[in-house]
């Protein structure tokens, strides 16, 4: 017992007089910090707290993203009065052929039968028509017969006054798009699909924008969605609200929603843009009688404008006559005047129906569209 006791006294003090560090693992030192480099000086000793604590600093604030959609720029167009005039180089180019071949046969020294027949077909070949063509030859040869003398100042002369008068100066041409009381003036644009229509509704915005009229659009060809979201566009460029539905849905209701949110705004034009064309049993003519009744519950439809594109000719014609039978048109616009259209579509179109061309398009440029004019457009044809 004794001798035991003795091996452990001897023990601790071995135990306590050995060497520190010996026979134990070594104890790896916390790693330095990174010294800061050259990109980053200002990072070195950040997030020390006092007494050589660290503190975890909140991220660095994100920047803003720049709004990506932006309202568009809202335009202001140029006034309606003289775009004829300003357009009529386009209108030139395209009608003098007519002018300048009449010009011609006219000038002969001697107008026989045949040269008469010659003048007779480039009448209709220019779409004037048959009947029209014959009544112009008429007029013509009688006129000459009476001249005697034909110097060319006298032929161009002749030929203006006739086509002036086959023309129609006298027909009233202003679209009626002043408001009347608390209600606006109501422009509803038929036609086909594939003549202009939508784009002709959204020209027309901007020249009664250019002349100073507060306008709202109605998409009222609910069965072409990227007529609606074309009309929307027109609208925007020009700060005019425009007011669509559902894709597919009724044509007559949005037609009569967005003359009322033209009487709630005050305004003074509401243009209506109608389908060429349906996706339903109903018929195309039945629709717009309808969206024309329902119009007329909350106001009165001043306008209903044909939209015809000028180079289908006498298959326009055909159109217009349909179209004549089932609304009240009152008034033409022709679009692609400027292309290959014939010109004398002007003349048989306001003989066939007795309706004015009102409107003409002379390019593709939002500012195209143009009031029409019939001394400018018989000018152009005759050439300078």
């Amino acid at each position: 017992m004794v001798i035991s006791i003795a091996v452990l006294a001897v023990g601790s003090v071995f135990l306590l007089l050995r060497p520190k560090g010996k026979g134990l693992p070594p104890v790896e030192a916390p790693p330095e910090p990174p010294a800061p480099t050259l990109e980053e000086p200002a990072k070195a000793g950040l997030g020390e707290a006092e007494g050589g604590a660290t503190t975890t600093l909140p991220p660095p604030p994100v920047a803003p993203v720049e709004e990506l959609l932006k309202a568009p720029e809202i335009e202001i167009p140029l006034p309606s009065a003289g775009r004829m005039v300003r357009l009529r180089s386009r209108l030139a180019r395209s009608q003098n052929v007519l002018g300048r071949g009449l010009l011609e046969l006219l000038s002969r020294d001697r107008l026989d039968d045949d040269v008469w027949d010659e003048i007779e077909e480039t009448l209709i070949t220019a779409d004037i028509g048959v009947s029209t063509t014959r009544a112009m030859v008429e007029d013509l040869r009688t006129k000459v017969k009476v001249l005697g003398t034909r110097s060319p100042d006298e032929v161009r002369k002749l030929l203006r006054e006739e086509l002036l008068t086959q023309v129609s100066p006298d027909l009233d041409r202003a679209l009626r798009t002043e408001a009347h009381g608390e209600r606006p003036a109501v422009v509803l644009v038929v036609g086909v699909n594939g003549t202009g229509k939508t784009t002709t509704s959204g020209k027309l915005a901007r020249v009664l924008v250019g002349d100073g009229k507060k306008v709202v659009l109605g998409a009222a060809d609910t069965f072409r969605a990227a007529a609606t979201d074309q009309l929307q566009t027109w609208g925007d460029r020009v700060g005019a609200a425009t007011v669509r539905g559902p894709e597919g849905g009724d044509p007559a209701s949005v037609a009569f929603d967005a003359v009322a949110k033209g009487i709630e705004d005050k305004v003074d034009t509401v243009i209506i843009d109608t389908a060429g064309r349906l996706h339903t049993k109903t018929g195309l003519m039945d629709e717009l009688g309808k969206v024309k009744r329902v119009i007329e519950k909350k106001a009165t439809v001043d306008e209903v404008l044909l939209v015809l594109d000028a180079t289908t000719g006498q298959n326009g014609m055909r159109q217009a006559q349909v179209f004549a039978e089932v609304v009240n048109v009152t008034g033409i616009a022709l679009t692609k005047l400027d292309g290959t259209a014939k010109g004398g579509i002007v003349i048989s179109v306001q003989r066939e129906l007795g309706v004015p061309v009102k409107l003409v398009g002379l390019g593709e440029g939002p500012d195209d569209l143009a009031p029409f004019d019939p001394e400018v457009f018989v000018d152009a044809i005759l050439g300078d």
